[in-house]
């Protein structure tokens, strides 16, 4: 069965209680920009206490920084960012595999297609080995890239898929 036939009921379910959500203003109440894990056992809202409208999350594979850096960029010239914070988090998939194993895996999926091979040859899936010290990389990555404001707060932090806790790295 397909996910979508229940997204009209759980919609109408939302709506009820919607309230003014309507009002609440583009930039983040907060000012402040989480890049985290697409892993569906991550809820960011839940586990920070963070409310719709207080903080951008930015989503990607593994929560990393350089995917996520035109959304930072946006995010904070165009509506007010100031803070970013980094998760990583325990039991990711990132560190299961390497980007030449994966690009194999895509191309013995379609042997015969040439466009295929190309457009996977092209992807750098940035996974990465360590947990922390990938935190410490995005970190440091943000810090010292010109297009993150300066005086930007950045923090990096690991999100514990076990037990729900978070601890800071950077």
């Amino acid at each position: 069965m397909s996910a979508y036939k229940d997204f009209a009921k759980a919609n109408d379910e939302y709506v009820a209680t919607f309230g003014d959500k309507g009002n609440l203003p583009l930039p983040p109440s907060k000012k402040l920009l989480i890049v985290t894990c697409m892993d569906a056992r991550l809820n960011p809202y839940a586990y920070l206490g963070i409310k719709e409208g207080e903080a951008h999350i930015v989503r990607n594979a593994g929560g990393v920084a350089k995917e996520a850096l035109r959304s930072i960029v946006i995010s904070q010239r165009l509506l007010g960012t100031r803070e970013i914070a980094v998760f990583h988090h325990t039991g990711c998939g990132m560190v299961t595999f390497d980007t030449p194993k994966l690009r194999a895996l895509v191309k013995e999926s379609d042997p015969d297609n040439a466009a295929l091979a190309r457009a996977v040859d092209d992807i750098d899936f940035l996974e990465f080995k360590g947990l922390e010290e990938s935190v410490r990389e995005d970190v440091k990555f943000l810090q010292e890239n010109p297009l993150v404001l300066p005086g930007t707060k950045v923090t990096g932090w690991v999100y514990e898929v076990e037990t729900g806790k978070i601890h800071q790295i950077v």
